[in-house]
């Protein structure tokens, strides 16, 4: 299951016009904690703002279940749906909220784009909101980001020796047994 991030990052922005101008603008990213989170914006940022300075604001865990990413679309649409499930000891109805994030040109295209890409779902579902959301991007994990960089080795990797001493033996331990 993926987990889902928001980070708010403010940095200087130059507009169509050619105007700079401060800004605060929201990102989604997949990671596995905080710290990796962080990681991974400052690098994504760091490719994004060539040369500028920008801040992360905040870094929250997000409640979005799952994103559809398309080819097209210019907006990022935040659909709540609802799920009425039946708990079967209890006899009882559970409803379920869950919250996905789509790329689309505008609302009939995003509810089109849940209905496909929901078609999956045995239950019925509702749409309760939809809504242009604040996301401006989206950062998917990539296997690739998380190799192994040049000149570093795993722990579990690692030889099994004393750093300290000269040819990972205490010479201490020598003399403590001859006396």
């Amino acid at each position: 299951m993926q987990t889902w991030f928001e980070s708010k990052v403010k940095y200087v922005k130059v507009s169509q016009s050619g105007n700079e101008q401060m800004v605060t603008e929201n990102f989604l990213l997949d990671a596995v904690s905080y710290t990796d989170a962080e990681t991974r914006i400052i690098k994504q940022m760091q490719q994004t703002v060539k040369g500028g300075e920008f801040a992360i604001v905040d870094i929250k865990k997000s409640r979005i279940a799952e994103v559809f990413q398309f080819e097209s679309g210019e907006w990022w649409f935040k659909v709540t749906i609802n799920l009425v499930t039946v708990d079967e000891e209890a006899g009882k109805e559970k409803k379920l909220r869950a919250y996905y994030l789509i790329m689309a040109d505008d609302i009939k295209e995003a509810l089109d784009r849940l209905d496909e890409s929901l078609s999956y779902l045995v239950i019925p579902y509702v749409v309760s909101a939809i809504a242009v959301s604040t996301i401006v991007d989206v950062f998917p994990y990539v296997p690739a980001e998380s190799l192994i960089p040049e000149g570093f080795v795993p722990v579990k990797n690692k030889k099994e020796e004393n750093p300290i001493f000269t040819n990972g033996e205490n010479p201490f331990e020598e003399n403590e047994e001859q006396e």
